[in-house]
């Protein structure tokens, strides 16, 4: 091979896989015709897919990710969150249990401590139970980032998205648990759902805006412009970060998707054009305009339709059914 050929062999080989790099899914367990985990990390490697995210330390999932080289999320259970905050030594037990016996062999990314707890009974728990995790992690050597995933429930202002803030509820958790995000260069966790957005407003939003549709800006704010919803619904949180003094912060997004079926806006059409523009998006690269140039890392909700979720369209989120079948075709290496 020549020398020039050989550079670009190599460099479309990088192209590609960083093209994948910013893009992840959810495998999530709420049904009763799942396949058994061993036989899902096989097909998640299969279709390129390098990010995944779990909701608990499940054993199964967790010795099926073994030698896997896939990228995980790992979630604590909302209800362990109180033990985590007040006993160190179960949050030094729950590192043992859960991290240690795999540490080797599966990469870790992130810990989320709790899943949108934030404003709630459970909110006063999240930053102990992050100071106690990771203080579990560092005495195990143990590179880690600790964080904790919220909705945008946590905002009170959100359009413009330069007026994001934090809610009363909210900011006098988000204050403490972002300083000690900062202070570890550690990102913050979020769920994004344009869809819950649009459909709870759809006289005041547009479907195009929504689904990364419009190719010229729909809404004006200062010197940024948005074409999608999506990024205005991020930088909405950035700009609340920056009202805390936490601008640093750099924010996943752990849960966005379009659902195909349960409800007047979720078809098929609409989750399939949401799911790949959104992929087409975020493999640019371009970033949000609050934060352009850098790879918004973002998990798809969800792997897999699943049958034990409330009733409508929240069973309908997957991106195939339980045997593995397409619900929509996706290009998950546009």
């Amino acid at each position: 091979m020549r020398p020039n050929v050989l550079l670009l062999f190599i460099f479309a080989s990088l192209a590609l896989h960083s093209s994948a790099e910013g893009i992840g899914v959810n495998y999530g367990l709420l049904g009763n015709n799942l396949p058994p985990p061993a036989q899902v990390i096989n097909f998640i490697k299969s279709k390129n897919i390098q990010n995944i995210r779990i909701f608990d330390p499940n054993t199964d999932i967790l010795k099926a990710l073994e030698g896997s080289g896939l990228s995980v999320i790992l979630g604590t259970r909302n209800e362990d969150l109180q033990r985590l905050a007040s006993d160190p030594t179960f949050a030094t037990n729950w590192v043992l249990t859960n991290v240690i016996p795999h540490a080797s062999t599966v990469n870790i990314a992130y810990i989320s401590a709790g899943n949108e707890v934030i404003p709630g009974p459970l909110a006063t728990f999240v930053l102990g139970a992050l100071q106690n995790l990771d203080s579990a992690l560092k005495s195990n050597n143990l590179n880690i980032s600790v964080s904790t995933t919220i909705s945008l429930q946590v905002l009170a202002n959100s359009y413009p998205p330069s007026n994001g803030a934090f809610s009363e509820d909210a900011i006098q958790f988000m204050q403490p648990i972002t300083q000690f995000l900062t202070a570890r260069k550690y990102p913050l966790l979020s769920n994004v759902y344009p869809y819950f957005a649009y459909s709870g407003n759809p006289d005041q939003i547009q479907l195009s805006y929504a689904l990364f549709q419009n190719t010229s800006p729909t809404v004006s704010d200062g010197t940024f412009q948005y074409n999608n919803l999506y990024d205005a619904m991020v930088d909405t949180l950035y700009a609340a970060l920056e009202k805390v003094g936490q601008p640093t912060v750099e924010v996943v997004v752990t849960e966005t998707g379009w659902p195909s079926a349960g409800d007047v806006y979720a078809t098929i059409d609409n989750a399939q054009i949401y799911a790949n523009n959104l992929i087409a998006h975020v493999s640019s690269g371009q970033g949000t305009p609050r934060r352009p140039g850098k790879v918004l890392k973002t998990y798809i909700f969800a792997l897999f339709n699943e049958n034990q979720k409330p009733a409508g369209a929240e069973q309908n989120f997957g991106l195939f059914y339980p045997d593995m079948t397409e619900v929509y075709h996706v290009n998950l290496i546009p």
